[in-house]
């Protein structure tokens, strides 16, 4: 079940890859996305070890969420250049 949820969470990476690597000139931005995905892998961390599957797939909803949200940033940060 945990491997499912962790290829699914790959395959939602895996099109933000290239936005982040255009990232890499803006290291601020860069830095806070980091931060955010360490906190967000942390409490995934936590919520496993916890073994609260309900919990889980909130945090999986939220993440998906968050995702979005970065995808929107990036999207005008690309229109802003």
């Amino acid at each position: 079940m945990y491997l499912l949820l962790l290829r699914l969470l790959l395959l939602l990476l895996l099109p933000i890859l290239p936005l982040l690597l255009l990232l890499l000139s803006q290291p601020l931005l860069l830095l806070l996305l980091l931060r955010l995905l360490i906190l967000l892998l942390l409490l995934l961390l936590l919520l496993l070890l916890l073994q609260q599957l309900l919990l889980l797939l909130l945090l999986l909803l939220l993440l998906l969420l968050l995702l979005l949200l970065l995808l929107l940033l990036l999207l005008l940060l690309l229109l802003l250049l």
